[in-house]
């Protein structure tokens, strides 16, 4: 009998039901939009965010005292320590290795370079120039602990480095050279560089480098060569060694629980922390995982990367509480008008015996069915428009999800008895003679 006065209610008025179930379904398919697209904006944002760079940097633990103005290493090329090139690998050996998706070792060394063009034939090879050379990977395949392949290089490190022309070869005699230092020598893709041994005397090396690509980053790389780190190696005799090591790491946003000294925790809090794609535990297992070395985060990267999360989330919720303030109160709107057009219905089911109980019990039942149909139409509704702004901002749509869903329908159902509670109360509290006698 209860539910047929449920669905017997349910049915009658439809116009005002039609109006109430349109506000709900508006403000859940809001609400669904911005937390599919909150709870996927993480992850698409973090590889938005691998287009600025590396933000982990690793060094030798033994190196010299930095020395780095504007993000620029002014040590001596050749002076500190260095790291074994074949401990590498072990970086996909890591908890966080899926995050890692790339990394590039480097080693710079000062070079002499002629351009042929601007040498006589009937004259000796004159040195031209005496520059800086980074020898790093551009897309080096590297096998894994596990056995499986993994491509990594400087294009995966610095995707947003403009170059002209292609990236050089990791096993040829091929360089990219910055813009400013291309205007200088007269040089431009397709080009050559001979390559002078620096030091008493100006004999020519045995093998020159072609220029495949000129490079624009608007940093010091604009006035250096890079190449192959075998080249850089053999010219400094650094065999299978490097000096600095840049990391692309997937990371979510410092709190104040990541900023602590990890020293000074628990043992549960410190697995917390170590199971957490915090950019300084992502920089502790690698220092576990190369010896020797010294792990540094690039602050200006990463904590550029959380703020712009946290203010993207932050506008999200916002948006979402919004839609749910307006739902609410249009439902109790519309909850204050039905029970007014009901008073006399209430108070004869009150005449026949039915408590406050009762009626409010009928009342709420009736709001909550109407959550349901609201909150499910909201939802599909939702989905189309997550779909629409996740493509337009991110190129990608977010997936359905079962949990957005069961919190849509927990959403509404608390919408609607909030924007209800004070309609409803008012309804359990009518007294029936003064309304039956049209008073």
């Amino acid at each position: 009998m209860f539910l047929r006065l449920v669905a017997d209610s349910f049915t009658r008025r439809p116009r005002r039901k039609l109006l109430t179930g349109a506000a709900l379904a508006l403000g859940m398919a809001i609400a669904t939009a911005a937390l599919s697209v909150s709870l996927d904006v993480g992850d698409r944002l973090a590889q938005e965010f691998r287009s600025l760079g590396a933000n982990l940097v690793i060094t030798p633990q033994a190196d010299s005292l930095p020395l780095e103005i504007g993000g620029v290493d002014y040590r001596p090329a050749n002076s500190g320590a260095y790291l074994p090139l074949a401990d590498l690998p072990k970086l996909k050996s890591i908890y966080w290795h899926n995050n890692i998706i790339g990394f590039a070792p480097s080693l710079e060394t000062f070079i002499t370079v002629g351009n042929p063009a601007s040498v006589p034939e009937t004259s000796s090879y004159i040195p031209t120039h005496t520059v800086r050379f980074l020898g790093t990977w551009a897309q080096q395949s590297v096998l894994t602990p596990d056995g499986s392949s993994f491509v990594t290089g400087i294009a995966k490190t610095n995707p947003w480095w403009k170059i002209k022309g292609r990236w050089f070869d990791d096993n040829k005699h091929e360089c990219v050279i910055g813009t400013k230092l291309a205007r200088e020598l007269g040089i431009s893709v397709d080009g050559y560089l001979m390559v002078f041994k620096t030091g008493d005397g100006a004999e020519e090396s045995s093998d020159g480098l072609s220029v495949v690509g000129v490079l624009e980053t608007g940093g010091a790389e604009d006035e250096e060569i890079i190449g192959p780190l075998s080249i850089a190696q053999q010219l400094s005799g650094k065999t299978a060694q490097y000096r600095k090591l840049y990391v692309s790491a997937l990371t979510k946003p410092e709190d104040n629980f990541a900023r602590r000294d990890p020293k000074s925790m628990s043992a549960d809090e410190f697995e917390r922390w170590s199971c957490s794609p915090y950019v300084s535990s992502i920089a502790y297992s690698i220092r576990q995982a190369l010896p020797g070395s010294d792990v540094r985060v690039i602050r200006r990267v990463a904590e550029g990367e959380g703020s712009i999360l946290t203010h993207v989330r932050t506008l999200l919720w916002l948006v979402t509480l919004a839609a749910l303030l307006a739902s609410a109160l249009a439902v109790g709107a519309s909850s204050a008008a039905s029970v007014i057009e009901r008073r006399s219905e209430i108070a004869l089911m009150k005449a026949i015996g039915a408590g406050r109980g009762s009626v409010g019990f009928l009342l709420a039942a009736e709001q909550l069915l109407l959550a349901v149909v609201g909150g499910g139409i909201g939802y599909a509704l939702g989905i189309v428009l997550a779909r629409v702004v996740g493509e337009r901002i991110f190129g990608a749509a977010p997936e359905p999800s079962l949990l957005v869903f069961v919190m849509i329908l927990g959403l509404a159902a608390g919408v609607t008895m909030l924007g209800s509670a004070i309609p409803l109360r008012r309804a359990a509290r009518f007294q029936p003679a003064p309304i039956l006698r049209g008073e």
